[in-house]
């Protein structure tokens, strides 16, 4: 074989596996919470309290393997294997949804501090725990998969009124979702921030005066996330908000009455938008690292303002829901 054929051979190959990529790259179709309810419908079951919240959740878990080129971050083979902005996105998606499932665990489907937990939601929430770049012994896939099975019996037996499962549509449990919410974006937003460098002051001790920490801590430090971090993130930050997104929007159902005494739907709908904001199209082929008030764009200090916006709305929200 001459060298310009095998040559030529590579270069196909490469093509195939960049085109490829890029294909898996393409972010998912957002859904409605009508549309994760479809089976329920289907089977002519109830559509109890909570259903939404839960099918929801089930639907975007299944996202990660239905998406385009299925669960990519425990891939060892090519492209995948070279690829770092789809897995950033999915652990993005695999955080909130573990937020989420631990509230639903431990406060949402519990009546009391002193009551028992769901036995299908224990399951689901290990299963869902698991390293997610993790092949062997355990895939990850396929454990995120069990989660999905033994959520769907959680769900099930929600519309079953000979069934002890039950998911508390309450104020105070709202507010304990929200509180995960806000630490997961302010975390965020802050890392997203970084991208530029910046001197921060340190804050953690303020506002008590007899508050101690483990270890001495320097009174500031220059903050500054390394280049090759960058771009994964902005995709982490955009997984994050997709699963959110849909979330908050089944969660607007299920809570509707709970958000209409406090007069707060119109909230819920604000940081909707402001997280839709943040999943608008990137059309650049790279996530651009300019200064903040430099000549080229910030893709990261955009989506920062984003999510400052959504995580200052959504404190303000879970204040309103613990006055009682």
């Amino acid at each position: 074989m001459s060298k310009s054929k095998i040559i030529a051979g590579i270069a196909a190959v490469g093509a195939i596996l960049y085109a490829t990529s890029i294909y898996w790259s393409v972010e998912p179709d957002n859904f409605s919470p009508t549309q994760a309810t479809e089976t329920l419908v289907k089977n002519n079951a109830d559509i109890a309290v909570g259903s939404y919240t839960t099918a929801t959740l089930i639907k975007t878990i299944q996202t990660l393997d239905e998406k385009n080129g299925g669960y990519l971050s425990n891939s060892v083979l090519p492209p995948a294997i070279f690829m770092d902005n789809m897995p950033s996105w999915e652990y993005g998606l695999l955080e909130q949804s573990r937020d989420l499932m631990l509230v639903l665990r431990r406060d949402l489907s519990r009546s009391q501090t002193q009551s028992t937990e769901n036995k299908d939601l224990q399951k689901a929430h290990g299963s869902l725990n698991v390293e997610h770049t993790r092949l062997f012994p355990t895939n990850a896939d396929s454990e995120y998969k069990k989660t999905v099975e033994e959520l769907q019996l959680y769900l099930a037996k929600l519309g079953d009124s000979q069934s002890d499962a039950q998911f508390y549509a309450r104020a105070d449990n709202l507010a304990e979702w929200f509180k995960q919410v806000e630490k997961r974006l302010g975390s965020l937003s802050q890392r997203l921030s970084a991208s530029v460098g910046q001197y921060r002051i340190n804050t953690d001790l303020s506002g008590d005066a007899g508050a101690e920490q483990s270890t001495f801590t320097p009174s500031g430090a220059t903050v500054k996330t390394a280049w090759v971090d960058i771009d994964n993130v902005f995709w982490e930050a955009r997984g994050s908000s997709w699963a959110l997104y849909h979330y908050l929007k089944a969660a607007r159902i299920d809570f509707k009455s709970v958000l209409e005494k406090k007069n707060a739907l119109a909230s819920v709908d604000q940081i909707i938008l402001e997280l839709e904001a943040s999943l608008q199209p990137v059309s650049s082929p790279i996530i651009l690292n300019g200064a903040g008030f430099g000549v080229f764009a910030n893709h990261s200090l955009v989506m920062a303002n984003y999510l400052s916006r959504a995580n200052a709305a959504v404190i303000d929200l879970r204040r309103l829901l613990e006055q009682g």
